[in-house]
């Protein structure tokens, strides 16, 4: 049974979606539309977040502030946060406007499964943070087994292509960054080196057979930009011995995947469809990784969450 709950906190309106049965749940702030909080319910009967500062609104005293910031209609960075497309200027900050933006009321469905649907159309971006006519659903999708993020863009433009780039950047919390591991699947990556931010044109394809990611964590403030070249079953998995918490995140689909952290105690496992500006920057829309809308169409992508406690 599911139940869903609107909550004031710290001047944020919460959603609360709760699945009784399977003891899932999770908060999304309308400031962004942004998961602040994924908990599983303990024998004990308490919550263990699984989100890097999970269920705290409040702004961090220092280093990252965030927990899954929604990153859309472009992610990462545009070089002096500044841009072009079809010649109209695009000026925006580090993963774009969406997490800025106070989204209404979702859409709230129950049955089989409980969802959240986020949404924000043309009227309310400014045509400097995006020019063209494309409207976005984000859903929240709660079951037995995970969450699943699912977005829904639809070019409202009659006979023009239209171009984004989205993606999740959620912090997953561990006991210290040397109790954790993330484990990657079996395949070919490559990686995509962003000295500074903005990618410098190196890349470096490599074969991996599967298990603990072969970078040094000390290096993961520089941030590690994964090309899923050719990962048949591309599910990551995050593991925390300290609090014995596991996440298993099927990102199939997904081109790009980006591990960071700034040192604290989470890390960012994200998949991304785009990449940032190159040093030498291009027009937005022939940024590397940007995906391409049909005039009259939809781009739907999504990813899974399953977080555990594990025995």
């Amino acid at each position: 049974m599911f139940g869903y709950e609107e909550v004031s906190r710290d001047g944020h309106t919460l959603d609360v979606l709760t699945d009784h049965g399977s003891g899932l749940r999770i908060m999304v702030t309308r400031l962004g539309a942004e998961m602040v909080s994924m908990a599983r319910l303990n024998p004990d009967k308490s919550w263990i977040g699984f989100l890097y500062r999970d269920g705290i609104v409040q702004p961090a005293k220092s280093g990252w502030n965030n927990h899954a910031t929604v990153m859309g209609y472009y992610l990462h960075r545009i070089k002096n946060e500044q841009t072009t497309y079809r010649g109209h200027p695009v000026r925006g900050g580090t993963h774009s406007f969406l997490r800025h933006k106070r989204f209404g009321a979702p859409k709230v469905e129950t049955g089989e499964t409980a969802s959240l649907t986020y949404r924000i159309t043309p009227d309310q971006i400014d045509p400097e943070e995006y020019p063209f006519k494309v409207a976005l659903n984000l859903v929240y999708t709660l079951s037995s087994t995970g969450v699943r993020v699912t977005f829904r863009f639809q070019n409202l433009e009659p006979e023009l292509a239209a171009h984004v780039s989205f993606g999740l950047h959620p912090g997953f919390a561990c006991t210290s960054l040397e109790e954790a591991r993330v484990m990657m699947p079996a395949g070919s990556y490559v990686r995509h080196f962003a000295p500074g931010n903005f990618l410098s044109g190196e890349q470096e394809q490599f074969d991996f057979s599967a298990g603990p990611m072969p970078f040094n964590k000390a290096d993961l403030p520089g941030s590690f930009l994964l090309e899923l070249k050719n990962v048949p079953l591309p599910i990551f998995l995050l593991e925390d011995h300290g609090s014995k918490r596991h996440i298993y995140l099927n990102f199939s689909g997904a081109p790009y995947v980006t591990i960071w952290s700034d040192g604290n105690p989470f890390i960012c496992v994200e998949p991304c469809w785009g990449l940032p500006d190159h040093q030498e920057q291009k027009p937005f829309e022939q940024k590397l990784g940007i995906q391409e809308i049909p005039a009259g169409e939809t781009l739907e992508r999504s990813f899974t969450m399953s977080p555990h406690l594990a025995e």
